[in-house]
Protein backbone atom coordinates (compact mmCIF):
# COMPACT_ATOMS: atom_id res chain seq x y z
CA UNK A 1 0.00 0.00 0.00
CA UNK A 2 2.79 2.43 0.98
CA UNK A 3 4.67 1.40 -2.27
CA UNK A 4 1.43 2.24 -4.36
CA UNK A 5 1.05 5.82 -2.79
CA UNK A 6 4.61 6.52 -3.53
CA UNK A 7 4.37 5.74 -7.09
CA UNK A 8 1.03 7.87 -7.01
CA UNK A 9 2.77 10.35 -5.96
CA UNK A 10 6.18 10.61 -8.08
CA UNK A 11 3.37 10.24 -11.07
CA UNK A 12 1.52 13.49 -9.85
CA UNK A 13 4.96 14.82 -9.08
CA UNK A 14 5.79 14.43 -12.62
CA UNK A 15 2.74 15.55 -14.29
CA UNK A 16 3.11 18.61 -12.40
CA UNK A 17 6.52 19.56 -13.61
CA UNK A 18 5.50 18.28 -17.18
CA UNK A 19 2.44 20.38 -16.85
CA UNK A 20 4.95 23.56 -16.42
CA UNK A 21 7.30 23.00 -19.40
CA UNK A 22 7.01 25.86 -21.85
CA UNK A 23 5.65 29.21 -21.15
CA UNK A 24 2.70 31.16 -19.89
CA UNK A 25 3.04 35.10 -19.81
CA UNK A 26 -0.37 36.61 -18.43
CA UNK A 27 -0.85 40.53 -18.77
CA UNK A 28 -3.45 43.05 -18.15
CA UNK A 29 -3.19 46.41 -19.49
CA UNK A 30 -6.09 48.07 -18.24
CA UNK A 31 -7.22 50.79 -20.65
CA UNK A 32 -5.36 48.92 -23.63
CA UNK A 33 -7.92 49.14 -26.46
CA UNK A 34 -5.65 46.78 -28.67
CA UNK A 35 -6.85 44.19 -30.62
CA UNK A 36 -3.25 42.95 -32.06
CA UNK A 37 -0.28 42.41 -29.42
CA UNK A 38 3.36 41.59 -30.11
CA UNK A 39 5.61 40.01 -28.03
CA UNK A 40 9.51 40.90 -28.99
CA UNK A 41 12.88 40.31 -27.48
CA UNK A 42 15.92 42.16 -28.28
CA UNK A 43 19.02 39.86 -30.24
CA UNK A 44 22.38 41.80 -30.64
CA UNK A 45 20.94 45.16 -32.38
CA UNK A 46 18.09 43.99 -33.49
CA UNK A 47 14.25 43.53 -32.38
CA UNK A 48 12.69 39.68 -33.40
CA UNK A 49 9.13 39.33 -32.53
CA UNK A 50 8.21 35.79 -30.31
CA UNK A 51 4.70 35.71 -30.16
CA UNK A 52 1.34 37.36 -31.20
CA UNK A 53 -1.26 37.64 -29.27
CA UNK A 54 -4.56 37.94 -31.71
CA UNK A 55 -7.05 37.49 -29.00
CA UNK A 56 -7.39 40.06 -26.31
CA UNK A 57 -10.41 41.28 -24.33
CA UNK A 58 -10.68 44.39 -22.03
CA UNK A 59 -6.98 44.67 -21.99
CA UNK A 60 -5.84 40.83 -21.00
CA UNK A 61 -2.91 39.36 -23.13
CA UNK A 62 -1.37 35.76 -22.88
CA UNK A 63 1.63 35.14 -24.53
CA UNK A 64 1.50 30.58 -24.39
CA UNK A 65 3.38 28.01 -25.91
CA UNK A 66 4.60 24.94 -25.61
CA UNK A 67 8.63 25.63 -25.48
CA UNK A 68 10.51 28.20 -22.48
CA UNK A 69 11.07 31.17 -24.01
CA UNK A 70 14.85 31.87 -24.35
CA UNK A 71 16.52 34.22 -21.61
CA UNK A 72 16.51 37.68 -22.20
CA UNK A 73 14.74 41.19 -22.12
CA UNK A 74 11.49 41.29 -23.63
CA UNK A 75 8.60 43.89 -24.83
CA UNK A 76 5.11 44.00 -24.77
CA UNK A 77 4.85 45.93 -28.69
CA UNK A 78 1.00 47.73 -29.25
CA UNK A 79 -0.91 47.50 -32.57
CA UNK A 80 1.04 50.49 -33.76
CA UNK A 81 4.38 48.97 -32.96
CA UNK A 82 5.28 51.26 -30.32
CA UNK A 83 6.47 49.60 -26.88
CA UNK A 84 4.74 49.41 -23.93
CA UNK A 85 6.99 48.31 -21.50
CA UNK A 86 10.00 45.84 -21.19
CA UNK A 87 10.46 42.99 -18.99
CA UNK A 88 12.88 40.43 -18.49
CA UNK A 89 12.39 36.42 -19.05
CA UNK A 90 14.69 33.99 -17.41
CA UNK A 91 14.32 29.92 -16.18
CA UNK A 92 12.50 31.07 -12.99
CA UNK A 93 10.38 33.42 -15.18
CA UNK A 94 8.58 31.46 -17.84
CA UNK A 95 5.02 31.54 -15.84
CA UNK A 96 4.03 35.11 -14.56
CA UNK A 97 1.48 38.13 -14.55
CA UNK A 98 2.28 41.29 -15.73
CA UNK A 99 -0.43 44.46 -14.98
CA UNK A 100 -0.75 47.95 -15.46
CA UNK A 101 -3.33 50.73 -15.59
CA UNK A 102 -2.67 53.44 -17.91
CA UNK A 103 -3.84 54.77 -21.09
CA UNK A 104 -0.52 54.83 -23.18
CA UNK A 105 2.24 54.98 -20.56
CA UNK A 106 2.56 51.98 -18.28
CA UNK A 107 5.50 51.78 -16.75
CA UNK A 108 4.14 54.00 -13.97
CA UNK A 109 1.92 51.43 -12.58
CA UNK A 110 3.66 48.13 -13.96
CA UNK A 111 3.95 45.72 -11.28
CA UNK A 112 3.91 42.01 -10.96
CA UNK A 113 2.32 39.70 -8.09
CA UNK A 114 3.94 36.28 -9.31
CA UNK A 115 8.04 37.16 -9.63
CA UNK A 116 9.34 40.03 -7.09
CA UNK A 117 12.18 40.17 -8.85
CA UNK A 118 10.41 41.47 -12.09
CA UNK A 119 9.34 44.74 -9.94
CA UNK A 120 12.57 45.59 -8.70
CA UNK A 121 13.28 45.51 -12.88
CA UNK A 122 10.13 47.82 -13.25
CA UNK A 123 11.39 50.55 -10.33
CA UNK A 124 14.63 50.75 -12.29
CA UNK A 125 12.51 51.50 -15.35
CA UNK A 126 10.45 54.03 -13.07
CA UNK A 127 13.56 55.55 -12.12
CA UNK A 128 15.62 55.90 -15.07
CA UNK A 129 11.92 57.52 -16.75
CA UNK A 130 12.04 59.90 -13.72
CA UNK A 131 15.57 61.01 -14.17
CA UNK A 132 15.15 61.98 -18.10
CA UNK A 133 12.02 63.85 -17.50
CA UNK A 134 14.17 65.55 -14.77
CA UNK A 135 16.82 65.94 -17.78
CA UNK A 136 14.40 66.84 -20.23
CA UNK A 137 12.51 69.40 -18.31
CA UNK A 138 15.81 71.33 -17.96
CA UNK A 139 16.59 71.29 -21.62
CA UNK A 140 13.63 72.46 -22.53
CA UNK A 141 14.52 76.02 -20.24
CA UNK A 142 17.17 76.37 -22.95
CA UNK A 143 14.48 76.72 -25.63
CA UNK A 144 15.18 80.38 -27.10
CA UNK A 145 18.92 80.88 -25.50
CA UNK A 146 21.76 81.41 -27.45
CA UNK A 147 24.13 78.14 -28.32
CA UNK A 148 26.92 79.81 -25.41
CA UNK A 149 23.81 80.67 -23.17
CA UNK A 150 22.69 77.34 -23.38
CA UNK A 151 25.89 75.62 -23.00
CA UNK A 152 26.22 78.07 -19.64
CA UNK A 153 23.06 77.20 -18.74
CA UNK A 154 23.37 73.05 -18.78
CA UNK A 155 26.82 73.56 -17.23
CA UNK A 156 27.07 71.08 -14.09
CA UNK A 157 23.22 70.22 -14.57
CA UNK A 158 23.27 67.06 -16.37
CA UNK A 159 26.43 65.63 -14.46
CA UNK A 160 24.59 64.89 -10.85
CA UNK A 161 21.53 63.13 -12.84
CA UNK A 162 23.99 60.87 -14.90
CA UNK A 163 26.06 60.14 -11.55
CA UNK A 164 22.38 59.42 -9.80
CA UNK A 165 21.72 56.85 -12.81
CA UNK A 166 24.83 55.22 -11.88
CA UNK A 167 24.77 54.92 -8.36
CA UNK A 168 21.42 53.65 -8.84
CA UNK A 169 22.87 50.70 -11.58
CA UNK A 170 25.74 50.12 -9.03
CA UNK A 171 23.76 49.06 -6.12
CA UNK A 172 21.39 47.22 -8.48
CA UNK A 173 23.92 45.48 -9.41
CA UNK A 174 25.40 44.57 -6.40
CA UNK A 175 22.42 43.57 -4.60
CA UNK A 176 20.88 41.59 -7.68
CA UNK A 177 24.53 39.90 -7.71
CA UNK A 178 24.03 36.12 -9.43
CA UNK A 179 20.82 36.47 -10.78
CA UNK A 180 20.12 37.16 -14.91
CA UNK A 181 18.81 40.74 -14.33
CA UNK A 182 21.75 41.54 -12.12
CA UNK A 183 24.01 40.86 -15.24
CA UNK A 184 21.92 42.42 -17.41
CA UNK A 185 21.99 45.95 -15.55
CA UNK A 186 25.67 45.64 -15.47
CA UNK A 187 26.28 45.87 -18.96
CA UNK A 188 24.66 49.49 -18.38
CA UNK A 189 26.74 50.14 -15.27
CA UNK A 190 29.79 52.17 -15.80
CA UNK A 191 32.93 51.13 -14.17
CA UNK A 192 34.15 54.39 -12.79
CA UNK A 193 37.73 55.10 -10.57
CA UNK A 194 35.47 56.60 -7.63
CA UNK A 195 38.91 58.57 -6.40
CA UNK A 196 40.31 59.91 -9.26
CA UNK A 197 44.24 60.71 -8.11
CA UNK A 198 45.97 64.30 -8.68
CA UNK A 199 48.28 64.41 -11.92
CA UNK A 200 51.58 66.20 -11.70
CA UNK A 201 49.47 69.87 -12.36
CA UNK A 202 47.41 69.04 -9.47
CA UNK A 203 44.36 68.26 -11.70
CA UNK A 204 42.51 65.29 -11.64
CA UNK A 205 44.52 62.18 -13.51
CA UNK A 206 42.14 61.73 -16.27
CA UNK A 207 44.62 59.26 -17.97
CA UNK A 208 44.61 57.37 -14.62
CA UNK A 209 40.81 56.83 -14.71
CA UNK A 210 40.69 56.27 -18.54
CA UNK A 211 43.05 53.44 -18.13
CA UNK A 212 40.78 52.27 -15.19
CA UNK A 213 38.02 52.40 -17.16
CA UNK A 214 39.18 50.62 -20.55
CA UNK A 215 40.65 47.61 -17.83
CA UNK A 216 37.48 47.34 -15.81
CA UNK A 217 35.26 47.77 -18.69
CA UNK A 218 34.00 44.26 -19.12
CA UNK A 219 34.44 43.22 -15.36
CA UNK A 220 31.60 40.79 -14.60
CA UNK A 221 30.29 40.29 -17.57
CA UNK A 222 28.99 36.96 -18.67
CA UNK A 223 30.01 35.68 -21.84
CA UNK A 224 29.48 32.73 -21.30
CA UNK A 225 25.30 33.43 -21.45
CA UNK A 226 23.91 34.03 -24.62
CA UNK A 227 21.46 35.97 -22.41
CA UNK A 228 23.43 39.03 -22.28
CA UNK A 229 22.92 39.46 -26.37
CA UNK A 230 18.99 39.49 -25.52
CA UNK A 231 19.45 42.64 -23.64
CA UNK A 232 19.00 46.15 -25.40
CA UNK A 233 22.42 47.05 -23.86
CA UNK A 234 24.70 44.92 -25.10
CA UNK A 235 25.67 45.88 -28.95
CA UNK A 236 25.81 49.33 -27.68
CA UNK A 237 28.47 48.26 -25.41
CA UNK A 238 30.45 46.43 -27.70
CA UNK A 239 30.48 49.39 -30.25
CA UNK A 240 31.49 51.99 -27.84
CA UNK A 241 33.98 49.99 -26.61
CA UNK A 242 35.60 49.51 -30.12
CA UNK A 243 34.66 52.89 -31.54
CA UNK A 244 35.52 55.15 -29.04
CA UNK A 245 37.58 53.09 -25.61
CA UNK A 246 40.32 51.29 -27.72
CA UNK A 247 42.63 52.97 -29.39
CA UNK A 248 41.43 52.97 -33.94
CA UNK A 249 44.14 51.34 -35.52
CA UNK A 250 43.33 48.46 -37.41
CA UNK A 251 46.39 46.15 -35.65
CA UNK A 252 44.66 46.96 -32.06
CA UNK A 253 41.44 46.91 -33.05
CA UNK A 254 42.03 43.14 -34.24
CA UNK A 255 43.90 42.28 -31.09
CA UNK A 256 40.67 43.77 -29.12
CA UNK A 257 38.28 41.89 -31.30
CA UNK A 258 40.47 38.26 -30.76
CA UNK A 259 40.03 39.22 -26.85
CA UNK A 260 36.52 39.62 -26.88
CA UNK A 261 35.62 36.42 -29.05
CA UNK A 262 37.69 34.35 -26.75
CA UNK A 263 35.78 35.07 -23.47
CA UNK A 264 32.59 33.38 -25.64
CA UNK A 265 32.28 29.91 -25.97
CA UNK A 266 32.72 28.38 -29.35
CA UNK A 267 29.73 27.84 -31.43
CA UNK A 268 27.25 29.65 -29.10
CA UNK A 269 25.09 32.45 -30.04
CA UNK A 270 27.24 35.55 -28.62
CA UNK A 271 29.79 33.73 -30.63
CA UNK A 272 28.07 33.60 -33.93
CA UNK A 273 26.51 37.21 -33.53
CA UNK A 274 29.31 38.81 -32.82
CA UNK A 275 31.54 37.37 -35.30
CA UNK A 276 28.87 37.98 -37.48
CA UNK A 277 28.89 41.78 -36.73
CA UNK A 278 32.41 42.17 -36.59
CA UNK A 279 32.71 40.17 -40.19
CA UNK A 280 30.51 42.91 -41.95
CA UNK A 281 31.65 46.18 -39.96
CA UNK A 282 35.25 45.48 -40.82
CA UNK A 283 34.53 44.55 -44.61
CA UNK A 284 31.84 47.43 -45.08
CA UNK A 285 34.00 49.52 -42.91
CA UNK A 286 34.41 53.36 -43.99
CA UNK A 287 37.20 54.41 -42.17
CA UNK A 288 40.44 54.03 -44.29
CA UNK A 289 42.76 51.12 -43.49
CA UNK A 290 40.14 48.96 -41.07
CA UNK A 291 40.11 46.28 -44.11
CA UNK A 292 42.88 44.70 -42.41
CA UNK A 293 40.39 43.92 -39.55
CA UNK A 294 38.46 42.35 -42.13
CA UNK A 295 41.27 40.22 -43.68
CA UNK A 296 42.79 39.13 -40.18
CA UNK A 297 39.03 37.90 -38.81
CA UNK A 298 39.23 35.81 -42.18
CA UNK A 299 42.61 34.37 -41.34
CA UNK A 300 41.73 33.72 -37.53
CA UNK A 301 38.14 32.15 -37.81
CA UNK A 302 37.14 31.32 -41.64
CA UNK A 303 40.32 29.78 -42.90
CA UNK A 304 40.49 27.84 -39.56
CA UNK A 305 37.70 26.98 -39.13
CA UNK A 306 36.40 28.29 -35.91
CA UNK A 307 34.00 30.31 -37.68
CA UNK A 308 32.35 27.96 -40.42
CA UNK A 309 29.23 27.11 -38.46
CA UNK A 310 28.09 30.86 -38.39
CA UNK A 311 26.46 30.40 -41.91
CA UNK A 312 24.55 27.05 -43.29
CA UNK A 313 26.41 27.48 -47.09
CA UNK A 314 29.77 27.05 -47.26
CA UNK A 315 29.41 29.20 -50.15
CA UNK A 316 29.72 32.36 -47.79
CA UNK A 317 32.10 30.90 -46.30
CA UNK A 318 34.40 30.50 -49.13
CA UNK A 319 33.30 34.35 -50.54
CA UNK A 320 34.63 35.67 -47.31
CA UNK A 321 38.06 33.68 -47.71
CA UNK A 322 37.81 34.76 -51.65
CA UNK A 323 37.23 38.35 -50.42
CA UNK A 324 39.95 38.97 -47.81
CA UNK A 325 42.56 37.30 -50.82
CA UNK A 326 41.44 40.11 -52.51
CA UNK A 327 42.03 42.85 -50.22
CA UNK A 328 44.99 41.26 -48.77
CA UNK A 329 47.56 43.21 -51.42
CA UNK A 330 45.63 46.24 -51.16
CA UNK A 331 46.12 46.79 -47.93
CA UNK A 332 47.44 50.34 -46.36
CA UNK A 333 50.87 50.16 -46.13
CA UNK A 334 51.70 46.86 -48.64
CA UNK A 335 53.32 47.81 -51.72
CA UNK A 336 50.72 48.18 -54.55
CA UNK A 337 50.06 45.57 -57.35
CA UNK A 338 52.08 46.16 -60.48
CA UNK A 339 50.16 46.83 -63.62
CA UNK A 340 51.66 47.09 -67.37
CA UNK A 341 49.35 49.84 -68.98
CA UNK A 342 49.53 51.28 -72.68
CA UNK A 343 50.12 55.16 -72.80
CA UNK A 344 47.12 57.09 -74.39
CA UNK A 345 50.25 57.93 -76.81
CA UNK A 346 50.78 54.45 -78.15
CA UNK A 347 47.05 54.15 -79.26
CA UNK A 348 47.37 54.48 -82.82
CA UNK A 349 50.04 51.56 -82.79
CA UNK A 350 47.74 49.59 -80.88
CA UNK A 351 44.72 50.47 -82.72
CA UNK A 352 46.68 49.15 -85.76
CA UNK A 353 46.97 45.59 -84.33
CA UNK A 354 43.48 45.54 -84.13
CA UNK A 355 42.62 45.22 -80.70
CA UNK A 356 39.71 47.64 -80.61
CA UNK A 357 37.96 45.67 -83.36
CA UNK A 358 38.58 41.88 -81.26
CA UNK A 359 34.85 40.77 -80.33
CA UNK A 360 35.94 37.89 -77.76
CA UNK A 361 38.65 36.67 -75.71
CA UNK A 362 40.28 34.70 -78.15
CA UNK A 363 40.68 36.79 -80.68
CA UNK A 364 42.43 39.17 -78.14
CA UNK A 365 44.66 36.21 -77.19
CA UNK A 366 45.45 35.53 -80.86
CA UNK A 367 46.30 39.24 -81.56
CA UNK A 368 48.49 39.60 -78.76
CA UNK A 369 51.15 36.43 -79.40
CA UNK A 370 51.12 38.04 -82.87
CA UNK A 371 52.34 40.90 -81.26
CA UNK A 372 53.92 40.22 -78.26
CA UNK A 373 57.69 41.34 -78.71
CA UNK A 374 56.24 44.92 -79.65
CA UNK A 375 53.53 44.97 -76.98
CA UNK A 376 55.78 44.44 -73.91
CA UNK A 377 58.08 46.79 -75.33
CA UNK A 378 55.23 49.58 -75.41
CA UNK A 379 54.36 48.63 -71.62
CA UNK A 380 54.19 51.10 -69.49
CA UNK A 381 54.28 49.56 -65.82
CA UNK A 382 53.52 51.23 -62.86
CA UNK A 383 56.48 50.76 -60.60
CA UNK A 384 58.48 52.31 -62.95
CA UNK A 385 57.16 55.41 -62.43
CA UNK A 386 59.86 57.72 -60.15
CA UNK A 387 58.43 60.29 -57.93
CA UNK A 388 57.88 60.87 -54.47
CA UNK A 389 54.30 61.32 -54.46
CA UNK A 390 52.26 59.43 -56.75
CA UNK A 391 48.12 59.46 -57.39
CA UNK A 392 46.65 56.74 -59.13
CA UNK A 393 43.39 56.96 -60.15
CA UNK A 394 40.80 54.75 -61.64
CA UNK A 395 38.09 56.44 -63.59
CA UNK A 396 35.82 56.37 -66.68
CA UNK A 397 35.07 58.86 -69.40
CA UNK A 398 31.02 58.75 -68.99
CA UNK A 399 31.14 58.51 -65.28
CA UNK A 400 29.50 61.69 -63.86
CA UNK A 401 31.37 61.70 -60.74
CA UNK A 402 34.25 61.79 -62.65
CA UNK A 403 33.74 64.23 -64.85
CA UNK A 404 33.59 66.30 -61.14
CA UNK A 405 36.31 64.54 -59.69
CA UNK A 406 38.82 64.69 -62.37
CA UNK A 407 38.66 68.75 -63.04
CA UNK A 408 39.53 69.29 -59.39
CA UNK A 409 41.93 66.85 -59.28
CA UNK A 410 43.88 68.59 -62.29
CA UNK A 411 43.34 71.87 -60.61
CA UNK A 412 45.39 70.43 -57.79
CA UNK A 413 47.88 68.50 -59.85
CA UNK A 414 49.13 72.01 -61.36
CA UNK A 415 49.26 73.66 -58.02
CA UNK A 416 51.58 71.13 -56.79
CA UNK A 417 53.64 71.17 -59.73
CA UNK A 418 53.79 75.06 -59.19
CA UNK A 419 55.12 74.62 -55.90
CA UNK A 420 57.95 72.15 -57.44
CA UNK A 421 56.72 69.01 -55.39
CA UNK A 422 57.90 65.93 -57.00
CA UNK A 423 54.24 64.68 -58.01
CA UNK A 424 53.05 62.34 -60.50
CA UNK A 425 49.44 61.60 -61.56
CA UNK A 426 48.91 57.42 -63.27
CA UNK A 427 45.59 57.82 -64.76
CA UNK A 428 44.18 54.50 -65.06
CA UNK A 429 41.12 54.72 -68.01
CA UNK A 430 39.12 51.32 -66.62
CA UNK A 431 36.99 50.89 -70.21
CA UNK A 432 37.27 50.21 -73.55
CA UNK A 433 36.00 53.33 -75.50
CA UNK A 434 39.28 54.44 -76.30
CA UNK A 435 38.50 56.92 -79.34
CA UNK A 436 36.34 58.58 -76.43
CA UNK A 437 38.86 58.12 -73.88
CA UNK A 438 41.80 59.90 -76.51
CA UNK A 439 39.15 62.83 -77.11
CA UNK A 440 38.40 63.65 -73.66
CA UNK A 441 42.00 63.93 -72.59
CA UNK A 442 42.58 66.44 -75.35
CA UNK A 443 39.45 68.26 -74.48
CA UNK A 444 40.38 68.90 -71.05
CA UNK A 445 44.13 68.68 -71.59
CA UNK A 446 44.67 66.13 -69.10
CA UNK A 447 48.96 66.57 -68.86
CA UNK A 448 49.73 64.07 -66.73
CA UNK A 449 50.46 60.04 -67.06
CA UNK A 450 47.00 58.92 -69.22
CA UNK A 451 47.02 55.01 -69.71
CA UNK A 452 44.79 52.20 -70.72
CA UNK A 453 44.97 48.43 -70.98
CA UNK A 454 44.51 48.20 -75.21
CA UNK A 455 45.44 44.52 -74.60
CA UNK A 456 42.78 43.27 -72.17
CA UNK A 457 45.95 42.16 -69.11
CA UNK A 458 44.65 43.51 -66.37
CA UNK A 459 41.55 42.79 -64.23
CA UNK A 460 41.24 46.03 -62.58
CA UNK A 461 38.60 44.84 -60.85
CA UNK A 462 40.04 42.35 -58.90
CA UNK A 463 43.59 43.30 -59.17
CA UNK A 464 42.56 46.95 -57.40
CA UNK A 465 38.97 46.05 -56.28
CA UNK A 466 37.18 48.53 -58.78
CA UNK A 467 33.75 48.63 -58.59
CA UNK A 468 33.25 51.90 -59.26
CA UNK A 469 34.62 55.18 -60.18
CA UNK A 470 36.66 57.03 -59.42
CA UNK A 471 38.87 55.71 -57.31
CA UNK A 472 42.31 57.63 -55.78
CA UNK A 473 44.84 55.73 -54.74
CA UNK A 474 48.08 57.51 -52.99
CA UNK A 475 51.43 55.78 -53.45
CA UNK A 476 54.71 56.78 -51.85
CA UNK A 477 58.05 56.75 -53.89
CA UNK A 478 58.48 52.77 -53.02
CA UNK A 479 54.77 52.49 -54.31
CA UNK A 480 53.80 51.55 -50.75
CA UNK A 481 49.63 52.19 -50.23
CA UNK A 482 49.65 55.12 -48.39
CA UNK A 483 45.94 55.91 -48.42
CA UNK A 484 43.00 54.43 -50.94
CA UNK A 485 39.56 55.45 -52.01
CA UNK A 486 40.00 59.21 -50.86
CA UNK A 487 38.20 62.05 -51.59
CA UNK A 488 40.67 64.72 -54.21
CA UNK A 489 40.16 67.11 -50.76
CA UNK A 490 41.93 64.89 -48.62
CA UNK A 491 45.33 64.77 -50.63
CA UNK A 492 46.66 67.39 -49.48
CA UNK A 493 46.37 66.83 -45.53
CA UNK A 494 47.56 63.11 -47.03
CA UNK A 495 50.90 64.41 -48.32
CA UNK A 496 51.54 66.67 -45.36
CA UNK A 497 51.60 63.46 -43.30
CA UNK A 498 54.07 62.01 -45.80
CA UNK A 499 56.37 65.66 -46.13
CA UNK A 500 56.87 64.48 -42.17
CA UNK A 501 57.67 60.80 -42.24
CA UNK A 502 60.04 61.90 -45.49
CA UNK A 503 61.76 64.51 -43.17
CA UNK A 504 62.22 62.05 -40.31
CA UNK A 505 63.79 59.44 -42.15
CA UNK A 506 66.01 61.66 -43.92
CA UNK A 507 67.47 63.08 -40.29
Amino acid sequence: MKKSLFILFIFFFISKVAGQTGHEIKVNLKNCNDSLVYLTFYQFDKNMIADTCRHIKNGKIIFKGKKPLQKGIYSVVGQAKSIYFDFYVDENTQRMEIAADAATNFTPTLNSSTTPLQNDFFDYMRFVGAKRNEFDAIVSKTKGMTKADSTAFMKGKQKPINESIADYESKFVANHKGTYIGDVLNLKAEKLLKEVPKASNGRPDSIAAFKYYKNHFWDDINFKDDGIVRTPFFAGRLKNYLDNIVLRHPDTVAVEVDKIMSKAPQGSLLYKLMLAHFTNTYETSKVMGFDKVFVHISDTYFKTGRGNDLYNDDNVVNNIINRAAQLRPLLVGQKAPDIPMIAVENHEKFTKMGFEKAKSSEEVTKLYYANQVEIEKSFLRLHAIKSDYLIMVFWDVDCSHCQIEIPKLLELYHEFQKEKKDVKVFAVYTQHEVDKYVKYIAEKKLDWINVYDAVHINNLKDKYDIFSTPVIYILDKDKKIIAKRIGVEQIKDIFKVMDLEYQTKSK
